[in-house]
């Protein structure tokens, strides 16, 4: 049903020709023929919009303006000013009018400036519905989808109980580090540091290191005692992001100091108290990579205490607008932008997309925007070109490439698809991999060799 508008003004020729204008648009119209009549009215009546005449006899435009923002602070109310009312106008913008028209004015103008009050209107119950979800988040994990707040349920009952090893289960961008800090944040250990590394930033030897800490002299460049994370983490927490990445070696070390509870520094002799809860997270499949091989059974049975699943974006579509408008409060207060919002079917494609980076994609695809719109609302044009296409769908029957009989440089094809999903996960390299179906070493050796770094 179309918004019903209000129009206020004594001279009836105003009253008939904006009120043709509105209604050859859809929008029902009531009439008021001065201020004394607009305020009856309003007491029967919840018009979308008013447009309210500033002089008129007995009771004032301004007066009633006054009296509409004493009951409703945020109905539309566009003024209408004689020739020289101009500082009237600017005074009645100051009490809370969306626009004014100086007479005479033209009707088209006056159409636009009735669908901008009301879209922005839709906006702002928008965004103030969006506001009063957001609390059902989880510090800043923003949701409200069952999935989510199953999560949140869980992490709600780690609040007082002091595990010594939690297991983060989910894709990447998912949000699986904002969960680890969440746990340490709202736990018996929030006092205490929170320390992390990520298991495929180093290789095997410097992981050992940074782990355990090192004694002096302990290898080439060891020229003073180092202490590893474990024991900078005593008391707190240790994050370990893509465990699934931790190579064999430095699986088995890792079970012995979590079995023992103590550990050794590299060339050490010394056994020093692990003190530390471990949160352990992985975009692998581990009980796959055990099965395979890559992965130690008893490390994973040892992590498997409390196992966490954080779910991708695409199985809760339903927090996308929550998301996104949190994503839009803080990049407007990062880039000091003012954007209001994302119209409807820049929202409905956002939510068709199948979202391969998760949550950090979108982060990723909001920022992008953000700083290059040109105006304060994200329309469909506005997104970038992979996200206006057609909807991505999951799964594929069969090889989706058809062999040319000239043949083709598999070299260039194997270039373009690992550049193409390096832009389509803005970058992150796991979903990326996953998106190819090969490993993250696989990856980053195309990447080396083609020069894509």
């Amino acid at each position: 049903m179309a918004e019903t508008i209000l129009v206020c003004d004594d001279e009836e020729l105003i009253r008939w020709s904006l009120g043709e204008q509105l209604r050859g648009e859809g929008y029902p119209v009531v009439e008021a023929v001065d201020g004394r009549d607009c305020l009856e009215k309003l007491r029967t009546l919840a018009p979308a919009l008013i447009f309210l005449d500033l002089k008129m006899p007995e009771v004032d435009g301004m007066t009633v303006l006054r009296t509409i923002r004493e009951q409703d602070a945020d109905l539309p109310v566009i003024v209408i000013t004689a020739h020289g009312g101009v500082e009237s106008a600017i005074e009645a913008t100051r009490l809370g009018a969306s626009a004014y028209l100086q007479k005479p004015f033209d009707l088209r103008e006056a159409s636009m400036a009735a669908q901008k009050a009301l879209e922005d209107q839709r906006l702002k119950r928008e965004v103030t519905y969006l506001r009063s979800r957001q609390p059902t988040g989880y510090g800043e994990i923003v949701g409200d989808s069952v999935a989510m707040r199953k999560l949140f349920d869980t992490l709600r009952r780690l609040e007082t109980i002091d595990a010594p090893t939690v297991l983060l289960q989910g894709e990447s961008g998912s949000g699986k580090d904002l969960v680890a800090r969440a746990i340490h944040r709202r736990g018996p250990r929030r006092a205490r540091p929170f320390m992390e590394i990520d298991c495929t930033a180093l290789p095997e030897p410097l992981i050992e290191s940074e782990l355990f800490g090192h004694e002096r002299g302990a290898f080439t460049d060891a020229k003073a005692t180092k202490r590893g994370l474990f024991e900078a983490a005593a008391g707190g927490m240790l994050f370990l992001d893509e465990i699934g990445e931790l190579p064999l070696g430095m699986q088995s070390r890792l079970l012995r100091a979590l079995e023992n509870r103590k550990f050794r520094r590299v060339g050490g002799v010394a056994d020093i108290p692990l003190d530390a809860a471990i949160i352990a997270a992985t975009n692998r499949d581990l009980r796959g990579e055990v099965k395979a091989g890559r992965f130690r059974e008893d490390l994973f049975f040892r992590l498997h205490v409390v196992p966490i699943e954080v779910p991708p974006l695409r199985e809760r579509v339903e927090d996308i607008p929550a998301l996104v408008q949190f994503f839009l409060d803080k990049f407007n207060r990062s880039f000091n932008r003012e954007v209001r919002g994302v119209s409807a079917r820049a929202m409905e494609r956002l939510q068709q997309w199948r979202w391969p980076g998760n949550v950090r994609e979108l982060r990723n695809v909001l920022e992008r925007t953000i700083i290059l719109l040109p105006h304060d609302l994200i329309d469909l044009p506005d997104l970038p070109a992979e996200l206006r296409g057609e909807p991505a769908r999951s799964g594929t029957v069969g090889c989706p490439f058809v062999l040319p009989d000239e043949g083709v440089d598999l070299e260039q094809v194997d270039r373009g698809l690992t550049e193409q999903a390096l832009t389509r996960t803005s970058g992150n390299q796991s979903a990326a991999a996953r998106l190819l179906g090969i490993s993250r070493y696989a990856l980053r050796y195309r990447m080396e060799k083609f020069g894509l770094k």
